[in-house]
């Protein structure tokens, strides 16, 4: 199955600048299968998507379709034929 993977900004240095990764996995996809895909193909980024532990970071957040895994299934989150996968760092401030 062809997942896409948009990339914010910061992590396109890690992908050779491409702002969206495309890999084709074996359905069903999960969250995880697909975070332990890039961190092969790009380690640089799966360095910074997870902690040594292999938990997605606080700072990031995982996005399939609209809506943000934390409030699905985390990593076990299955993600649909055709969905759009976005890989995006929380931004805080004021």
């Amino acid at each position: 199955m062809k997942v896409v993977v948009r990339l914010a900004s910061a992590l396109r240095t890690y992908a050779g600048g491409a702002p969206r990764l495309e890999l084709d996995l074996p359905a069903p996809v999960t969250v995880g299968a697909l975070l332990d895909a890039i961190a092969v193909a790009h380690p640089g980024i799966g360095r910074r998507l997870r902690d040594e532990a292999g938990i997605v970071r606080r700072h990031v957040n995982v996005f399939v379709g609209p809506d943000n895994v934390r409030d699905l299934d985390d990593v076990e989150t299955v993600v649909p034929e055709g969905a759009e996968v976005a890989m995006l760092a929380a931004v805080s401030g004021g």
